[in-house]
């Protein structure tokens, strides 16, 4: 059995960052993300860059957009000046996350984004950011404090922009009337296929 001091931290762990989702309501900006859900919305293709926990999150991000049939693809921090940012056109969205919002490796990307005609979106927790600044749209995220007792990994922090996510796909699929036929035709595979195509 590991220590109770382990076992408390553990649980603790729980009540962060469910403390951090209800409490990030709060900074809820309709208007800011009624524009953001547009642009995804209106968007041939998306885009979106992020490093370290951000990046992950973002990932999971461009596998939400393909899931409602939003075309998408995580464009790597490091790839996308070597090519990568090719993908993306004028009239396109490009997302953004950036906790403090001055992630260096994003800043060409953005330069790139703002000469091609490409809009922003930028999910950060400082608004007065050169991320934020920059951007079509800025969506605010909220964190109270990391899960570890030094506060510094990146565990609420990508809980609270993930959360972002999901509330973004849950008002596309509002939107588009996006359907479970739709779902069920892209994805035979799993439990959720079997449940989705059953005769």
């Amino acid at each position: 059995m590991i220590s109770e001091k382990a076992l408390e931290m553990a649980q603790k762990a729980y009540d962060i960052e469910s403390e951090c989702i209800n409490e990030a309501k709060n900074c809820f900006d309709k208007e800011a993300f009624s524009k953001a859900v547009e642009l995804l919305k209106n968007a041939e293709r998306i885009g979106s860059a992020g490093c370290g926990h951000s990046g992950i999150a973002c990932q999971h991000f461009a596998h939400l957009m393909c899931c409602i049939e939003r075309p998408a693809r995580f464009i790597s921090p490091a790839e996308a000046v070597h090519g990568g940012s090719g993908y993306l056109q004028k009239g396109d969205v490009m997302l953004f996350a950036s906790r403090g919002g001055k992630t260096a490796e994003l800043m060409p990307i953005l330069d790139i984004c703002k000469k091609k005609g490409v809009k922003v979106i930028t999910v950060t927790e400082n608004l007065d950011s050169p991320l934020a600044k920059e951007a079509d749209v800025v969506l605010k995220q909220y964190v109270n404090r990391e899960t570890d007792k030094y506060n510094m990994q990146g565990t609420t922090s990508t809980t609270s922009l993930i959360v972002i996510f999901h509330a973004l796909q849950t008002a596309l699929i509002e939107e588009t009337g996006y359907s479970e036929d739709q779902f069920a035709l892209i994805h035979p595979g799993g439990a959720v296929g079997a449940r989705l195509n059953k005769a």
